[in-house]
């Protein structure tokens, strides 16, 4: 007896010891994390535990450790499930930290449905604030004078919702005093609050709906689901009501029968616990609306053009611009072309055309760059490189507010690499290879900046090069060239466009059979970009 109990007493040492180490690792983890995060990460954090945690105590916090105290101290937060620090992490878009948490931007995505903390009205608020320039706070502020506290200084967006909410102004049932300033600021900003309430209305009125028909109808009339209809990428993308006349399973989310009352016990269950997978999508499927680009004026189109280096000449590179320039001026685009530009040059002009007053009054802003490039980077005249991450960052919100919640496309027709031996009657987009030194990678993610409605189209993969024929052009521009003029009449979104290209330029291949190249798209963008549809015939 005595041996069994010391053997027992063993145990209770080692497993206190594991029990330990466990919450030293998290300590651990939860320090990391609050070190990689800035003043700016610590009020989005606040605002987002608004709801969580008593505000007086929120008021109190000065860095992401005393947040993560709170949240441990009221059970939200332990080294068993750190779900929640992961969804906060998500949602302020520090998605490099999730991996000290041992989780993915993927796998918190998948799991938002189930353990969700997050209110669809705190979402709604902070991406709005995400949106709000500091221009456009100028402006609301000076609407909103006669209910803000005089002495009252601004500082963001979150601390003018913050206020607002303090007054009783805002609430998850009245956001009305958004509407009307966002009315008069920025219109734009009134797709996230309609997206917001039309969500609040289903949740509201949904649970009294008499029967399946019923609820399908209120889901279209919304806007919220689309029509029904049996194909595979509706299926996938948002959750689906049988049709009159079959009764069908819908990516085993609902099992309905049209025919049955909802007040069947069963068929209220499957209804009403996939409610809450519903809203995890409600976001999602807001992103899925498209960017105004039905506007008087469309946008400016920049085509930098480099053709003759101090060891080398792109040729072929005329004819991708000539393309390019026939294709975006019938898009509607005011394209303007420039050419042979050296690094300090390329830099100059992006910090011109990032103070250009005009793009207030228009809908989004492309530049296309044709040169020799390295990962990450593109190629001046001079043979000095730009890093590609500096010149996309000179047109975030911060720094172009006039293109704020704007898409901003990027196509970059140049190497990412010099590895590849040039074959016959075939260039690559790169400096002469040398093989003596290591080139160091930039991924894509890395050249465009974290800020939402960016996209980058690169020629080719990171690490290879791109081809370019001498007299016809570079594979890539010129297919997608080709996709613009043949897809954009059919009203296809540009990210479907790009799949086509990539297809389209991967089936492709070198005069000698052995060389190969694949496109990568990298985006930010929130919603579709889908050009109007000309009323002019394509240009070739």
């Amino acid at each position: 007896l005595s041996a069994f109990r010391q053997r027992e007493a063993v145990s209770a040492v080692g497993s206190s010891n594991m029990e330990n180490d466990i919450i030293l690792k998290f300590h651990q983890q939860l320090f990391l994390i609050s070190e990689n995060l800035v003043t700016e990460d610590v009020a989005a954090l606040k605002f987002l535990c608004t709801d969580l945690l008593h505000l007086s105590k929120l008021e109190g916090v000065k860095s992401a450790a005393d947040i993560f105290k709170l949240l441990m101290a009221q059970e939200y937060l332990n080294a068993e499930d750190t779900f929640l620090l992961a969804e906060l992490l998500y949602r302020i878009k520090c998605h490099s930290l999730l991996e000290k948490l041992g989780y993915t931007k993927e796998k918190v995505q998948e799991r938002l449905s189930e353990k969700g903390k997050i209110s669809p009205y705190r979402q709604m608020l902070y991406e709005l604030s995400e949106n709000i320039t500091s221009e456009m706070l100028k402006e609301i502020t000076f609407l909103l004078q006669d209910h803000l506290p005089k002495r009252w200084m601004i500082l963001s967006a979150l601390d003018l919702l913050t206020l607002l909410e303090k007054q009783g102004l805002l609430t998850k049932d009245n956001v009305k005093i958004l509407e009307d300033v966002c009315m008069t600021v920025s219109p734009d900003l009134l797709e996230t609050i309609d997206c917001y309430k039309k969500g609040k209305v289903l949740c509201c009125n949904i649970f009294s709906l008499p029967d399946v028909h019923t609820a399908a109808k209120l889901l279209k009339e919304l806007g919220v689901v689309p029509s029904f209809c049996l194909t595979k990428m509706h299926r996938k993308r948002c959750v689906m009501l049988s049709s009159e006349e079959e009764e069908t399973t819908v990516d085993g989310v609902f099992y309905f029968n049209p025919r049955l009352d909802l007040n069947t016990w069963y068929l209220k269950f499957w209804f009403f616990s996939s409610l809450k997978m519903f809203f995890a999508f409600f976001f999602f499927l807001q992103t899925m609306k498209s960017y105004k680009m039905d506007g008087p004026h469309r946008g400016f189109c920049l085509i930098i053009n480099n053709v003759n280096f101090n060891s080398s000449q792109r040729k072929g590179s005329c004819k991708d611009a000539e393309q390019l320039e026939r294709v975006f001026t019938w898009l509607g685009l005011d394209v303007r072309t420039y050419r042979d530009l050296t690094s300090e040059e390329i830099i100059n002009l992006m910090e011109t055309w990032q103070h250009v007053p005009d793009h207030k009054d228009r809908n989004c802003f492309i530049c296309c760059i044709l040169s020799h490039g390295k990962s990450g980077a593109i190629c001046g005249t001079d043979d000095r490189f730009v890093s590609i991450r500096v010149l996309t960052s000179h047109f975030t919100a911060k720094q172009c507010p006039q293109l704020a919640a704007k898409p901003k496309l990027f196509f970059i027709q140049a190497c990412q690499g010099d590895k590849i031996q040039r074959p016959v009657y075939v260039d690559t987009d790169g400096p002469t290879p040398d093989l003596s030194s290591t080139q160091e990678r930039v991924s894509l993610s890395e050249s465009i900046p974290e800020e939402a409605d960016f996209l980058l189209g690169m020629a080719t993969v990171d690490g290879y090069v791109s081809f370019r024929h001498m007299e016809e052009g570079s594979w890539y521009i010129q297919a997608l060239c080709s996709k613009l003029q043949l897809l954009v009449p059919r009203g296809e979104d540009i990210l479907s466009i790009l799949t086509q290209v990539n297809e389209d330029v991967a089936r492709r291949d070198s005069p000698s059979g052995t060389k190969k190249q694949m496109p990568q798209p990298a985006y930010t963008l929130r919603r579709k970009v889908i050009f109007p549809i000309p009323m002019a015939p394509p240009p070739s």
